[in-house]
């Protein structure tokens, strides 16, 4: 690896790894509690390119040397991101999805078939991959979310999305409490679309 792509592979994690990695949880938790929620993520953070900075905070607060780690093809093509996140998690990198617990996606709408990853059994559903998703923007309009920490109904969108994301879940859907989970991270936010939620196109 050249020595930039070294420095870079090396770059700082967060700032302060104890109450920094809290602040991401929480965030995540909340996220997941309330489906198409939007919840603020600021931190300082460098991560080599094309690895967002909420999606690092995510993974460096989510994964350690036991959550095997899944980079799809842009961010696999860049070694110094497999470093960064070895280095800071202790987490293996792996080239077969079903093997992994997390899955980091930079191009959400090429997010292979969900049924690739992980699934969890009847016995222990929560053996499943959790998808974090890099998104560029997100929106109140497009997707009608339904289920348990939503009131009736909400709306939510973000993008980029695979464009056949509702088809999808509702596969996912039918397997709960077994499938997948979704953390979509985008610019100084981040929002869940956990597996017992439904999603419509409105």
């Amino acid at each position: 690896m050249p020595p930039h792509a070294l420095a870079a592979a090396l770059a700082p994690g967060l700032k302060d790894p104890v109450l920094d990695s809290q602040t991401v949880f929480r965030a995540v938790m909340w996220a997941l509690a309330r489906p198409g929620t939007v919840e603020p993520l600021s931190l300082e953070l460098a991560p080599p390119a094309p690895l967002s900075i909420e999606a690092a905070a995510v993974t460096l607060a989510l994964a350690d040397y036991e959550t095997p780690l899944w980079l799809d093809p842009m961010l696999a093509a860049a070694p110094e991101v497999g470093a960064f996140l070895r280095f800071h998690t202790g987490a293996a990198i792996v080239t077969d999805p079903a093997a992994a617990r997390f899955a980091l996606i930079a191009e959400p709408e090429r997010t292979p078939d969900f049924a690739l990853f992980a699934q969890g059994s009847p016995d222990y559903p929560d053996a499943s991959a959790t998808l974090i998703l890099q998104v560029e923007r997100f929106a109140t309009a497009g997707l009608q979310l339904q289920g348990p920490g939503i009131e009736r109904a909400r709306y939510f969108n973000a993008a980029p999305l695979p464009v056949d994301l509702a088809a999808r879940w509702a596969e996912n859907r039918a397997l709960f409490p077994r499938g997948i989970d979704l953390i979509l991270t985008g610019a100084g936010g981040v929002a869940g679309l956990p597996r017992s939620v439904a999603i419509a196109e409105a």
